[in-house]
Formats: C-alpha cells, sequence, structure tokens
C-alpha cells in the first residue's frame, strides 16, 4: 500500500550491491560485540568521515544498539548524498552476514 513500509532486502544489499556496515556505537559498545566486518564510526565523529563515507560509493547500513543512533545517522548520510539505509540493532543484522 504506497510502499511505505517496504522491507529493505539487506542480504542483496550486502552480496550483490557490496553494501557497507558501519555502526555508529561508541568503541566501548563495538567491542562488546559487533557484526562481523562492520567499521565502527560513533554517530559523534559521523560529519569528519562524510567524505570518506562518500567516496566509497557503495550503499551503507547504519546499525547502533536498539536503531535510534543509526536512525540520526542515515538521515546525516542521506542529506549529504549517501545510498544510506537503517539497519536498526546491529544483532538483527548478524543474519545477513557470512
Amino acid at each position: 500500500m504506497f510502499g511505505l513500509f517496504k522491507k529493505t532486502d539487506y542480504k542483496k544489499l550486502i552480496d550483490q550491491d557490496g553494501a557497507v556496515i558501519i555502526d555508529v556505537r561508541t568503541p566501548g559498545e563495538y567491542k562488546g560485540g559487533a557484526v562481523p566486518g562492520s567499521e565502527n564510526i560513533p554517530l559523534a565523529n559521523l560529519t569528519g568521515k562524510m567524505k570518506q563515507i562518500k567516496s566509497l560509493g557503495v550503499p551503507v547500513i547504519c546499525v547502533c544498539a536498539s536503531g535510534m543512533r543509526s536512525g540520526g545517522a542515515k538521515a546525516q548520510m542521506k542529506a549529504a548524498g549517501v545510498d544510506a539505509y537503517n539497519g536498526g540493532a546491529w544483532t538483527k543484522m548478524l543474519k545477513y552476514v557470512d
């Protein structure tokens, strides 16, 4: 119905489109567990890394603990022209990576 609740195919984004996963939690949280192969860029540092992220030229899936910070990260990235998605809680993304 209007595509408002269209599910994102994270597996396709990762496997076929080469998406990267950026975890926007603090380094301490990240050390406590993270998606294998993900990059830790805390939300507070995101603006300073935006040029580097944009230069990757691939979709970016943002994750955090619950989906709140990753939602903010997605909005910042979209505003900067990055093809970004809110993956929500990092634990949810584990099923999409090998």
